[in-house]
This record gives C-alpha cells, structure tokens and sequence, in this order.
C-alpha cells in the first residue's frame, strides 16, 4: 500500500501521521526530532512511502537533508500556504497539524520549498550574526542618549567616530554618570571591534568567490549585497525566469480581485526580508550615487513619473532580476543598455 506521511515539527519531538488511500489514516506515530529518529520511525512502516511532508521552519533543512540522505522522497512546505490551511481546524493540536500536512501532501495543495545547500546556510548564518551586532550597537547607543536625556544631557547629531568624545564630554563632571557611561562605551568598543571582525570575514568570502565577484561589477552592490543574494537564491537554476525572482523577493505589488473589485495595493512583501532589505538599499546607492548608467536613468525616469519611493522599489526589484541574469550567463555588468542584453 503506498501512503504519504506528514510531519509536524517541534523542538523536542515530531508528530507522524501516515495516510493511506482515499485519506484514510492507517498509523500516528511520534519520534523525537533527530534525522536518525524520523528515519527509524518512518523505515520501520511496512509501506511504500510516496512522499514525505514537513513544514518549512528552523529545523526543517537539517531533518530533511538526513532524512532525504536516507532515501525518502522529502517536501519542503511553503509555511504560509499550510498555515492557512490549518488554521480551518477548529482544534489545533501537533497531532492534528501532522494529518493536515499528509493531506496536504496527498492532495498536491502545496507550494514546495528549496532546502538551501550548506554553504548558503553558513552564509546566512554569518550575515545574521552581523545584523544581529550592527543592531546590538544601535541599540547600545539609542539607550545611552535616552539615559543622558533624562539629566538634560543632549548628545545631539554626533559622527560615529565622535560618538565616544562627546559622551565622555557629557559626563566628565558627575562620577555615577560617568562610571554607568563608561561602562555602556566600553561594551560598545567590544562590539564595533567585532562588527569590523566580521565585515573583514564577510569582504574575504566575497573577493574570493565568483559569483559575488560578478555581481559586485554593478554599481551599489557590495560585498553585503552580493552574499545576501547569493545565499538567497543559492541555485540560480531553480528559477526558469530571471522574472520570477521578484515576485518571489515580494518586490511586486498586491492584488485583490473579486468581481467588480480590483484593488492594486503596495508590494507583498513575501519571501526573504534580508533579501529585500539589502536589494532597497542597493537601489539607494545605485540611484544616487556611483558612474551613470542606463539603469540608474531608467530609475530616474520612473521617479519622475511616479515618484521617488515607487522608483526605488521598482529598482530594487529589477536589480534582483539582473543579478539573477548575470549570474546565469556569467556576465558582468554593462553600463550602456544597447550592449546588454534585456533582463
């Protein structure tokens, strides 16, 4: 009998729903979240498993990669589309959520997901560990002007280099001030030191690979961007359109249409944050700044058109569209339009 198997995961333990023909259940099981316990699990069954279903999240690549090492035919499921779906049930528990997968698996109503490879993974990882200091220290700061504020110490508009002058400037004449000062500065020296630890690693891997190397020939895209957009789409075949990366960026905007009704509202903002994130700060740079370009004038022209926020969206989106195309053809960027060719 060929069954279909869903799986709903949680830190410590998986719940196993087994779906045979016309939706029946033939077994629910449970197992702890290792790869070597779902595999036990899932191979002592005396069935011809089609297909085996989990969804997306922060476990979901390491157990599906052994579990796919094993020889099990592993699906990776969009986490919206199977939200949605579940949240019809009126009672939601681990075991119900797993007989939805399988159904879900079984019907074909689902939208598969790419498990990234490892080296993207560690990239993300790296990049998350930058943005997670970077934030670390505006926060740091943010909480030391609030603390000067209270006494009507005013930091004012300071560069990052001044910063620390003008605070030690601050509290030179009161010791309980200055001792907390202090102390905040000294915590904020530790993190800028490691901030710059980590943009060095992060500047290296990127001179040292080619993609990232072809991409950074377009003007705005750094090492930053380069990686983000490389970890993200990580196989540049997976998209059979340099089209699609946009509205797989939610970098186009939303549409509700029903009937007489057709509402064109501002973009969807689905798929990867960091992605769209370090692609709108690209289309900032490359509009403002750097050698001009057909690309930065075609941004300008949509500007004056439909304004400045509607053009960097429009640009953001179009920059991931032709790294994607740079990355397929393994070409560089080209300044003049009439020898690029159309992305």
């Amino acid at each position: 009998m060929n069954v279909y198997i869903g799986l709903d995961v949680s830190l410590a333990s998986t719940a196993i729903c087994v779906l045979g023909p016309q939706g029946k259940i033939v077994e629910e099981l449970q197992a702890a979240s290792e790869p070597e316990a779902l595999v036990h699990a899932v191979g002592s069954l005396p069935y011809t498993i089609d297909a085996i279903g989990l969804e997306a999240g922060p476990l979901s690549q390491w157990l599906s990669k052994g579990i796919e090492e094993a020889g099990f035919e592993v699906v990776l499921m969009e986490t919206r589309l199977v939200k949605a779906a579940l949240k019809a049930m009126p009672i939601k528990t681990d075991r119900r959520d797993a007989q939805g997968i399988a159904r879900l698996l079984q019907m074909g109503w689902y939208r598969p997901v790419h498990r990234k490879s490892v080296s993207s993974q560690e990239i993300r990882a790296l990049l998350t560990a930058r943005k997670s200091v970077q934030q670390a220290i505006i926060n740091l700061e943010l909480s030391m002007r609030g603390v000067l504020r209270n006494f009507g110490l005013k930091l004012g508009h300071v560069t990052r280099i001044r910063y620390e002058a003008r605070v030690r400037e601050l509290v030179v004449q009161n010791d309980i001030l200055s001792a907390s000062a202090l102390s905040l500065l000294r915590a904020r020296e530790q993190l800028r030191a490691e901030l710059a630890s980590l943009d060095t690693k992060i500047t290296g891997l990127a001179k040292h690979d080619d993609v990232c190397r072809l991409m950074m020939t377009m003007p705005g895209v750094g090492p930053i961007v380069a990686l983000t957009v490389r970890s993200a789409i990580d196989d540049p075949n997976r998209f059979a359109r340099s089209k699609d990366v946009g509205p797989w960026a939610g970098l186009t905007p939303r549409r509700t249409q029903s009937g007489e009704m057709d509402i064109v509202g501002q973009i969807t903002k689905a798929g990867d944050r960091g992605l769209r994130t370090a692609l709108y700060q690209a289309a900032m740079i490359l509009m403002h700044r750097g050698a001009p370009n057909w690309l930065q004038s075609w941004a300008l022209k949509v500007a004056h058109r439909r304004g400045a926020k509607r053009a960097i969206v429009a640009l953001a989106r179009r920059i991931g569209v032709i790294l994607h195309r740079m990355w397929r053809d393994s070409t560089p960027f080209r300044y003049t339009q009439s020898s690029s060719a159309t992305a």
